[in-house]
């Protein structure tokens, strides 16, 4: 029988990898995100109707899919070894957010006015330097809030990780109903946690994009 203090300390362990995956993906998923966004813009065709084409597919399929696809994958179809539980969930979690990021990336790139690249030129600026000091100062200010919600979206898209059985905060809520047969605590402290991290990004996102605002004002 598990005690209060017992479910708690599950949880709060379980906790530990859904923060991993949440930070892990991000700090995965962000820079990719952009370099698929160059895919999908680039004047190759070949390369941006294959761009287009993988991002369609993975935003069109379910995230679930995707895990068990990769987990299950490699076995069933070529007979080898299963990737770890993590790391077959944090592949399949970098590919689908950055694909997410990346259509962010690529709507606020397209929304900068061309006539401040123009002005980049004049001035006698490399594309690199008008990207770097020029487009992608105006992008970060166009995507905090799209990007927020991805990032509130991520955190809570963790939980689908406990459908491999990964031991993530879900999967230790789930092991303690089946074997107390008592719901309440464990699924109260399951939406308390998730619920906290919500409510601290949600607070940090809002300071951020505060703080441009007021850099925009000077």
């Amino acid at each position: 029988m598990y005690s209060f203090w017992d479910v708690n300390v599950a949880m709060l362990e379980g906790s530990v990898t859904t923060l991993q995956m949440f930070v892990l993906t991000l700090l995965f998923a962000l820079p990719l995100g952009l370099i698929i966004s160059f895919g999908s813009m680039s004047r190759f065709s070949p390369l941006r109707w294959l761009t287009k084409t993988f991002v369609w597919i993975i935003r069109g399929s379910p995230l679930m899919l995707q895990i068990l696809i990769v987990f299950y994958g490699p076995g069933l179809l070529f007979g080898w070894k299963a990737l770890p539980r993590f790391t077959a969930a944090l592949v399949t979690f970098v590919i689908n957010y950055a694909c997410y990021f990346s259509e962010i990336y690529r709507g606020g790139i397209q929304g900068v006015p061309k006539g401040q690249q123009e002005a980049g030129q004049v001035l006698g600026m490399t594309k690199s330097q008008i990207f770097f000091k020029v487009t992608l100062l105006q992008v970060v200010k166009r995507i905090v809030p799209p990007m927020g919600n991805e990032f509130i979206t991520l955190f809570k898209d963790t939980s689908l990780v406990s459908v491999i059985a990964l031991r993530d905060v879900t999967k230790q809520a789930q092991n303690i109903v089946s074997t107390t047969y008592q719901p309440y605590v464990p699924y109260i402290s399951l939406a308390v946690i998730y619920l906290l991290g919500v409510i601290i990004m949600t607070k940090l996102l809002g300071i951020f994009e505060r703080r441009l605002r007021e850099s925009d004002r000077r």
